[in-house]
């Protein structure tokens, strides 16, 4: 044992210098290593390939130095591309030092002795070393210099990183750098979906991509290319002999892409993914969209035919966008008819410019007013000339229809009745709405007033897309996703699932432009509505169908107007052309399932009034009602009038000897019975009889509130809240046929003279309670409920 110790320090002390400068070396080695020095990524500026979210190339931008490169990492390259290339250009790359002396030595012999071709004797390393310092090697000096910048690299950098920044530097031909925009421009693929010819292709490229590349510009490789690559393939299959069964595939031609036929896909989406990416993540080399590039291809041969159609309208320019309800994705974005037409200045971004909505904001008139209990969808609107303060807003068509509901009044785009339904809004007006709603660069809520309802605002394309998707998605308002990676981010309730559902119903009900002409029914239901702005300027159409929200825009860039540009007429179409496209493309389109909001009820109406039927009421129907939120009364429009049969006027009471019948009789306000008659419809107006006191009107007593009692306290243990109903009940006359309960104005429910409704109080307090019978007579009493112990 001491003799072996006594060797071991022997040979340390005779190779002690050899030992120390070894261990300085591996020292300074490390001390590279680990000195911070910027990776070799950054060495050279990237391009940008974008996607579609199926994986297809929508385009591949110029790095700033004007090449394309897209940086790859060596784990998402094809390992037969890397392999080939250490077998074609360095197969001693993983264990020299960065420099391999026989090549050197090899180079110079062919070079400057036998004055033959010259050769360089480069490794990988080297080669990376000249194309990072943009080094003249052709000169002993030069050479030197790129031996030492070789040095540099292996002393800094691992394997790994050399053999991968050299890949992705490699001149590919023309101004092509790299494997990862090789292979986009030449293949159309990613480099780890490269065959084994394509992968030999790029192996062999670098080495004289000029020659090589001669006369193959839209065609399949030429002579000397096929060559190289094939004698590489005959190397290859020396390493890899299980590959000699693909030999067949190198008799095949093989085609490289020209670059005059790069993908130039959707424009305006992957310009404006670009700008997002130059202020979030400014190092990305790629970037995945939403875009569906089939239905992107889709829109945009639409509006080219559509624009192709109307040309001699005047209509050259429109927009598009649709968006997935699902997940917000837009799916497809067209910006312009011509991304190149200077004439309409095509590269201006249609869905991100600021115009007038027109009417398309409507809808949310409506469904404020449903959540704030104004009216409901069935509540009759005065359509008749009317001041608003200061501020008179008219019809499109310059006409008045009179009474309409509110649904008909949405379908037909009236303007009084939306103004009137606006000025009844509280908190939030449509204003503080559309402010909570994202809608940017608005003005303060005094400069609009009540025009706002009619487009007196702007807002985007986008904005209104997102607005029509929330109406979609129950009230639930979520930003609009352009790229993949963007997070789903959580929803925000602007309106009840309640007001979202009837105005979507109601919107169902409106007709396509082209169903008078004997147009097929849509397999899928379509929730639209047109725009139309002040000076025919901009023409809109929005909705909703499947799973996707559809806006569309008509008009010019210049805010020029037409008198073409009118929602129903120039920008429906367009919508509905690709709407039956897509339906047509898509045969499994479905819209998404969503519940029944639980709040909602059905509640019989007069159709005339919109209010409870009455017994005279001859025509009844349905409506959406939101109990204790949807305003509902007795209607009272028919009124039965007792009629003297000698004298045909009313009769005077008391009635008993006289011979009477009874008629009912519509009793319409003046300024609607004005508007009746403007319109060749006029109503027949009630008898008078200015003999008598209460002429013509019905014997018989108003209804009397059995329960609650009147002056009671009701008393409700705290643990049985929510489950005590309390009882109400009534006595009626005897032409009674149904009585209508009320709480506080909010309609509750209805029971027969002999039955009895239960109401569930939500809490202690003071109430008003209601009752009237179909013939519009009424009893109210108040009622207190405490909560005990």
């Amino acid at each position: 044992m001491r003799k072996l110790l006594r060797l071991v320090l022997r040979f340390l002390h005779r190779w002690q210098n050899w030992l120390a400068g070894l261990a300085l070396l591996a020292a300074m080695l490390a001390g590279c290593r680990l000195w911070p020095h910027p990776p070799l990524r950054q060495a050279l500026p990237s391009s940008v390939a974008v996607y579609d979210a199926q994986g297809r190339l929508l385009r591949l931008t110029l790095a700033s130095d004007e090449r394309y490169r897209v940086w790859t990492p060596l784990e998402q390259m094809s390992p037969a591309l890397v392999d080939a290339v250490l077998l074609h250009e360095d197969q001693w790359f993983r264990w020299h030092p960065g420099i391999n002396p026989y090549g050197l030595l090899r180079g110079a012999w062919v070079t400057y002795v036998r004055h033959g071709d010259p050769q360089g004797g480069s490794t990988l390393t080297m080669q990376l070393a000249r194309l990072l310092w943009r080094l003249n090697t052709r000169t002993p000096m030069g050479k030197l210099r790129q031996i030492g910048r070789a040095l540099q690299l292996e002393a800094f950098h691992s394997k790994h990183d050399i053999l991968e920044a050299y890949l992705n530097f490699a001149p590919y031909g023309r101004n092509i750098e790299g494997v990862g925009a090789a292979s986009l421009a030449y293949f159309d693929k990613s480099p780890a979906r490269l065959n084994l010819p394509e992968a030999l292709t790029l192996a062999v490229l670098p080495q004289d991509p000029t020659r090589r590349l001669a006369a193959t510009d839209g065609a399949v490789i030429n002579a000397a290319l096929a060559r190289s690559r094939n004698r590489l393939f005959a190397a290859w299959v020396r390493t890899h002999p299980r590959d000699a069964a693909l030999k067949p595939l190198f008799a095949l031609p093989l085609a490289l892409r020209p670059l005059s036929r790069l993908p130039f896909e959707a424009p305006h989406a992957a310009e404006e993914a670009l700008r997002a990416r130059r202020l979030d993540a400014p190092g990305a080399a790629s970037m995945t969209l939403t875009l569906d590039l089939d239905l992107q291809h889709s829109l945009e041969r639409q509006v080219r035919r559509y624009i192709e159609h109307n040309d001699a309208r005047g209509i050259r320019n429109a927009s598009a966008i649709l968006v997935d309800t699902r997940d917000m994705g837009v799916k497809a974005l067209v910006g312009s008819a011509d991304y190149a037409g200077a004439a309409i200045q095509g590269q201006v971004d249609g869905t991100q410019a600021k115009r007038s909505p027109g009417s398309t904001l409507k809808p949310f008139i409506y469904a404020l007013g449903f959540d704030q209990g104004v009216l409901h969808p069935q509540t009759v609107l005065r359509d008749v000339p009317t001041a608003f303060g200061p501020y008179t807003p008219e019809n499109f068509d310059g006409r008045f229809l009179g009474p309409v509901t509110a649904t008909e009044a949405l379908v037909r785009s009236r303007n009084v009745p939306a103004v009137w339904v606006a000025s009844q809004l509280a908190q939030p007006s449509l204003y503080q709405f559309l402010r909570t709603a994202g809608i940017s660069r608005m003005a303060s809520e005094r400069h609009y007033g009540l025009a706002l309802v009619l487009g007196g605002g702007e807002v985007t394309m986008q904005e209104l897309a997102g607005l029509y998707a929330m109406l979609a998605n129950r009230g639930e308002l979520r930003p609009l996703r352009l790229l993949a990676d963007a997070p789903a981010a959580p929803g925000t309730r602007l309106l009840s699932e309640e007001a979202s559902f009837m105005v979507m119903d109601m919107l169902r009900q409106n007709p396509r432009p082209d169903e008078a002409s004997g147009a097929q029914p849509m397999r899928l239901p379509v929730y639209w509505k047109t725009g139309t702005s002040w000076g025919f300027r901009d023409a809109w159409t929005a909705g909703a169908f499947g799973p996707y929200v559809l806006v569309v825009w008509v008009g010019n860039f210049d805010g020029s107007g037409n008198p073409a540009y009118v929602g129903i007429e120039a920008a429906a179409p367009l919508f509905f052309n690709i709407v039956d496209a897509l339906e047509a493309e898509r045969p499994g389109l479905a819209e998404p399932v969503h519940r029944m909001p639980a709040q909602l009820k059905r509640v019989p109406i007069c159709l005339a009034s919109g209010d409870l039927p009455n017994q005279w009421c001859p025509q009844r129907g349905l409506t959406w009602f939101i109990p204790g939120k949807s305003p509902i009364r007795v209607s009272n429009v028919h009124r039965p009038v007792v009629i003297d049969d000698a004298t045909g006027q009313p009769a005077c009471p008391p009635y008993a000897g006289k011979r009477t019948h009874v008629e009912v009789f519509e009793f319409w306000p003046s300024d609607l019975q004005r508007v009746f008659a403007q319109a060749g419809m006029p109503r027949r107006a009630p008898p008078r009889n200015d003999a008598c006191v209460d002429a013509g009107r019905p014997d018989g007593d108003p209804p009397r509130i059995a329960s609650p009692l009147r002056g009671s306290l009701y008393a409700l243990r705290v643990k049985d809240r929510g489950r005590a109903p309390i009882a109400f009940a009534a006595t009626a006359d005897a032409d009674v046929r149904m009585l209508y309960w009320f709480v506080d104005d909010a309609y509750v429910g209805r029971a027969a003279p002999a039955g009895s409704v239960a109401w569930q109080p939500h809490g202690a307090g003071r109430y008003r309670v209601r009752v009237v019978d179909d013939h519009a007579r009424s009893d109210e009493r108040m009622l207190d409920v405490a909560l005990v112990e």
